[in-house]
């Protein structure tokens, strides 16, 4: 199966961490991000891989190449010239997932225990266009479920903006995204927007007329690394979280 990696973020959250290494090669417990994330798809079924790079992309290509790529094979969307966010670095992406199957995509800066693979069936079993996984955590920003986990909305709580993307008789769920999605590959050709922008407003542009629904994570163990104050946290959980192919540290 493949899936995406995205590790081209600026890592900014982060400084000074990030300014002379790419966040994906931060250490998180014993493991860098983009190991833990690499290992973690591995691990559910997902050996064919391509991940974006921009800040710093030598460094992560170099990573690769010493560490034989963790047993996977794995492309490279190069992004160096012009960081395309997060639905422009999936576009770019679009000519790796022809082969016609879903796909997964996973933020490097996610460090948790989310079965993948229970994951993925949800996906082919409900026949979205996306699954994107959430969380009940507090946030400025939520996605907005209405019946059956239907896309419906966004909102920021902080600057008061609401985006209404399919009407709900029911009240509308605030959940909060997780950086983790399986798509469809049929999404490529509805994308209008070119260039650099976010997958969210992608959805957010579909959902009014295609199927795409949430996927409630629950596990226990989970971290944002891409923020100063859990990224400790983040490593502590990854001590939690091993992987039967790799030797102790």
């Amino acid at each position: 199966m493949k899936a995406m990696i995205l590790a081209a973020g600026l890592g900014s959250r982060l400084k000074p961490l990030t300014d002379h290494c790419p966040k994906a090669l931060l250490q998180a417990g014993p493991y860098t991000l983009l190991e833990f994330a690499i290992r973690k798809l591995k691990a559910a079924g997902f050996d064919e891989l391509i991940i974006n790079v921009h800040h710093h992309a030598p460094m992560i290509i170099s990573y690769l190449e010493r560490n034989l790529n963790f047993g996977c094979e794995i492309s490279i969307s190069d992004e160096s010239d012009q960081l395309l966010d997060t639905g422009g670095g999936i576009q770019k992406a679009s000519w790796f997932f022809s082969d016609g199957q879903p796909f997964l995509v996973y933020n490097a800066d996610i460090i948790g225990d989310l079965d993948l693979s229970a994951l993925y069936a949800r996906h082919l079993k409900q026949q979205s266009l996306a699954t994107l996984v959430v969380r009940k955590r507090v946030t400025n920003r939520y996605l907005l479920f209405g019946t059956n986990s239907q896309l419906c909305g966004w909102e920021n709580l902080q600057t008061g903006e609401r985006r209404i993307a399919r009407a709900s008789s029911d009240p509308l769920m605030q959940l909060a995204f997780s950086g983790i999605h399986v798509i469809n590959p049929e999404i490529f050709p509805l994308i209008q927007t070119k260039g650099r922008f976010s997958i969210i407003d992608t959805y957010l542009a579909l959902a009014g007329s295609n199927l795409i629904t949430g996927y409630l994570d629950e596990s226990q163990l989970w971290a944002d690394a891409g923020k100063p104050e859990s990224l400790n946290q983040a490593g502590e959980i990854a001590k939690l979280i091993t992987f039967s192919d790799r030797n102790p540290v």
